[in-house]
């Protein structure tokens, strides 16, 4: 089991009230490359390692690497988005999720570790009366710090469409 420490002391009840804020309106190419703008754009204000994919589907519409980050981050970033399809909810919450139920979720998943990935930072893009239909995926920092990021952004992309 993973400490507090690992998993921000956050809980799976917080985590799934913080999926129901971050519904957005609707998703196409031009928010999935919004979504994607913002993330590089703090990216780059905050001289940060990672890579970042928005996708719609398992469609990749949005992808880039910030200085530091290599190949290992796209691995984490498949992982990550294989949590979130199979799910339906944030990487975060499965873990979270998992630990409070003292659970293997890779054997109650039926998903093997080499292909799937319960640690933060894979965040589902939620269609408000639709469901998940698309993932923010953000790899290179310690997993709290993935998923913060990645709500971070999901709020910056919210208050632009809300005006």
């Amino acid at each position: 089991m993973a400490s507090a420490v690992t998993t921000g002391g956050f809980s799976s009840s917080e985590l799934a009230l913080e999926e129901s804020d971050l519904v957005i309106p609707s998703i196409d190419v031009e928010a999935a490359l919004r979504i994607g703008e913002i993330a590089l754009q703090i990216g780059r204000e905050r001289s940060l390692t990672i890579a970042i994919e928005v996708r719609i589907g398992d469609w990749v519409c949005f992808h880039a690497a910030l200085p530091g980050t290599d190949s290992s981050n796209d691995s984490w970033i498949a992982r990550k988005a294989r949590v979130v399809a199979l799910t339906g909810h944030s990487t975060m919450y499965e873990r979270v999720k998992a630990e409070e139920s003292a659970i293997d979720w890779y054997q109650a998943n039926s998903a093997p570790e080499e292909s799937h990935a319960i640690h933060g930072g894979g965040l589902p893009l939620i269609v408000d009366g639709l469901g998940h239909r698309g993932t923010l995926l953000i790899s290179g920092l310690p997993q709290v710090e993935d998923h913060l990021l990645g709500v971070e952004i999901i709020r910056r992309y919210l208050s632009e469409v809300r005006g």
